[in-house]
C-alpha cells in the first residue's frame, strides 16, 4: 500500500500531497478555486475515530440482541400469544420508521454548544437504558388486563430513545470522513463490533443464562439479562462519543464552497422523487434488512441449534470460533470497496452469499447435524464443513448488512452536489424509515408462519424434537427466504449509479473544483 492508498495515518498522506490538493482552513473555507485538473481534498479522520464512532453500532445492536429474546418475555412470562405478539413487534417496528423522519429533521435543525449528534446519543441511550430495564423488571407484574398496553407503551419508549442513537449512526458518517478509500472501513469496524454484540449476547444467553436460570420462562434470566446489556451499552455509547467529539462541530457541516440551501420540511419528498441513489439502496437495504429478520429471529436460532442440531450452546459459540475468520472475509471486501468501490463490493458480497447459503442448505439437508461439535475431541467432517460453510457465509451476510451504512453518506454528498442541501439526518431518516417499515415485515412473517405450522400459543423450545415439519420450515426461513431477498438486492444494485468514477465527479463538484 503506498502513500496516497494509507488509510490509517490520514495526517501523514495529507501532508505528502500538500502541494497537490486543495487546502481548507479551519472555518472549512478553501483559500482558493483550483482548476478542473487538479486533486480535491478529503475531510479524513483518525483510525481510532472511525473506529469509536462504530462503537455506537454496538450500543444499539446490544440492545437488538436484547430484544430479540422479548418475544420469549412477552410470551412465556407475560402471557402474550405468538401471533398477537408478532403483530405487535410488526407494528411498532413501523412505528419505528415513522419516528425517523421526526427525529432526523431535528437532528438537521440543531446545532448547539454540545454539537449536532452528541446530544442524541446521550439522549438515545439513557431512554433505551430506561424503557427496557422497565420493560424487564416489571411488565410480569402489572395487572393481566393491561400487561398489552403496558407491553406497547414502554416498548414505543424504547423505540424513540433507539431511533435518537441510530440516526446518528448513519447520518455521522458525513462529518466523520468522505474519503472514498476510508468510507469501507466503517463496514470493517461495524462488522467486528456488531458481530461482537451478537455473538457474545448468543453466547451469554446459550452458555449462561440457560444454564443458571433453566429456561426463558424463568423472570431473573431477563433480569440480569437487560442490566448486563444496559451497562456494556453505555460504555460503548460513551465511546462513540469520544470518537466524534472532535468532528462534531460547524465547520464540518459547512465543508462545501457554496452556500447551503435551507432544508425544508417538503424536502423529503423532492429527495425522495429525485434521488435515485438513495431509492435503489433504500431498495436493497430493505430487501437485506427484511431477510435478516428472518434468519436471525431468535425462535429461527432455536429451531435451527436446539432442535435440529440438538446442541443449542452452539449458538453462541459459533460466533465465537468464526469471529476472527469471518472478519477476514470481511477485510477482503474492505479492499475490494477500496479499489473497486462500496457498490462492487456489495454486489459481489450478495453473489458470494447465495452460493454459500444453497451450499448451507445441503449441509443442513443432508449433513448429520445432530453430531456438531466444537469440542476438539468430537469434531468431525460434519462440523468443519459447516465451519468452513458458516464462515464464508457469514462473512457476506456482514459486508452485505453494514456497508449500506457508509453508501447512505455516498448519497449524502450525492445530494448536496445535485440541490445544494446538506441533510445527513433527513437523508439517514428517510432511509432508515422505508427500510423498517418494509423489513418489520420479517417478524411478522415468522410469525405467521410459526402459526400455520402449529406454534400459535407457545414458541418451539430448545427440549422440543425434530419433526419434517420443523425441519423444512426451518431451511425455509434459514436459507430460502435469504436467498430470494438477495436476488431482490443485485436487481436493486443494477440500478445505483453511484460508483467510484461517480462520486470522484460528486466529490469535486462539492468541493468547488467542478
Amino acid at each position: 500500500m503506498n502513500g496516497s492508498d494509507n488509510v490509517f495515518g490520514p495526517k501523514r498522506w495529507e501532508k505528502k500531497q500538500k502541494k497537490k490538493y486543495l487546502q481548507i482552513d479551519e472555518n472549512g473555507n478553501t483559500d482558493k478555486m483550483l482548476s478542473a485538473s487538479q486533486e480535491l481534498s478529503y475531510n479524513n479522520a483518525k483510525i481510532w475515530q472511525l473506529a469509536l464512532f462504530s462503537m455506537n453500532n454496538a450500543a444499539t445492536n446490544l440492545y437488538l440482541a436484547l430484544m430479540g429474546y422479548v418475544t420469549y418475555y412477552a410470551n412465556g412470562i407475560v402471557g402474550l400469544g405468538v401471533f398477537i405478539l408478532s403483530m405487535i413487534l410488526t407494528v411498532m417496528r413501523v412505528f419505528d420508521g415513522i419516528t425517523d423522519p421526526v427525529i432526523g429533521y431535528l437532528l438537521d435543525k440543531t446545532e448547539g454548544r454540545y454539537g449536532k449528534f452528541r446530544p442524541f446519543l446521550v439522549v438515545g441511550n439513557l431512554l433505551l437504558c430506561g424503557s427496557s430495564i422497565l420493560l424487564f423488571f416489571t411488565n410480569h407484574l402489572v395487572p393481566k388486563p393491561i400487561r398489552l398496553v403496558y407491553f406497547v407503551l414502554v416498548y414505543a419508549i424504547y423505540i424513540i430513545g433507539y431511533t435518537f442513537q441510530t440516526v446518528v449512526a448513519k447520518s455521522g458518517q458525513t462529518i466523520i470522513t468522505n474519503n472514498p478509500k476510508q468510507r469501507p472501513l466503517a463496514t470493517y469496524f461495524d462488522s467486528m463490533f456488531i458481530m461482537a454484540a451478537y455473538g457474545g449476547t448468543a453466547l451469554y444467553v446459550s452458555n449462561y443464562l440457560i444454564p443458571k436460570y433453566g429456561s426463558f420462562l424463568n423472570p431473573a434470566l431477563f433480569k440480569e439479562f437487560v442490566l448486563t446489556i444496559a451497562g456494556i451499552s453505555m460504555l460503548c455509547t460513551a465511546l462513540a462519543i469520544v470518537g466524534i467529539w472532535q468532528k462534531d462541530q460547524k465547520k464540518f457541516y459547512d465543508t462545501c464552497m457554496h452556500k447551503r440551501e435551507k432544508v425544508k420540511k417538503r424536502d423529503y419528498i423532492e429527495i425522495l422523487k429525485n434521488n435515485k441513489p438513495i431509492r435503489m439502496l433504500t431498495l436493497a437495504s430493505c430487501s437485506n434488512q427484511f431477510v435478516s429478520m428472518v434468519y436471525s429471529h431468535t425462535t429461527v436460532g432455536v429451531m435451527l441449534f436446539g432442535i435440529m442440531m440438538n446442541n443449542y450452546s452452539i449458538a453462541g459459540l459459533i460466533g465465537i470460533v468464526t469471529a476472527l475468520p469471518t472478519l477476514l472475509v470481511v477485510s477482503a471486501g474492505i479492499r475490494i470497496a477500496q479499489s473497486f468501490g462500496q457498490r462492487k463490493a456489495l454486489i459481489l458480497a450478495t453473489c458470494f452469499a447465495i452460493v454459500f447459503q444453497f451450499g448451507m442448505a445441503m449441509v443442513l439437508l443432508f449433513g448429520k447435524i445432530n453430531t456438531i461439535s466444537f469440542i476438539p475431541s468430537k469434531i468431525n467432517g460434519v462440523t468443519v464443513l459447516f465451519f468452513i460453510t458458516f464462515t464464508l457465509l457469514n462473512g457476506c451476510k456482514s459486508i452485505i448488512n453494514n456497508m449500506v451504512v457508509p453508501m447512505i453518506a455516498d448519497c449524502c454528498d450525492y445530494e448536496m452536489s445535485r440541490s445544494g442541501k446538506y441533510v445527513p439526518g433527513l437523508m439517514g431518516a428517510l432511509f432508515s424509515f422505508v427500510e423498517k417499515a418494509v423489513s418489520a415485515f420479517g417478524t411478522a412473517f415468522v410469525g405467521i408462519v410459526l402459526t400455520i405450522i402449529g406454534f400459535d400459543n407457545v414458541l418451539p423450545q430448545v427440549s422440543d424434537p425434530v419433526t419434517d415439519v420443523i425441519k423444512w420450515t426451518t431451511l425455509f426461513l434459514y436459507c430460502g427466504v435469504p436467498i430470494l431477498g438477495w436476488l431482490l438486492t443485485l436487481l436493486s444494485m443494477h440500478y445505483y449509479s453511484l460508483d467510484n468514477k461517480t462520486m470522484n465527479k460528486v466529490h469535486r463538484k462539492n468541493a468547488g473544483i467542478e
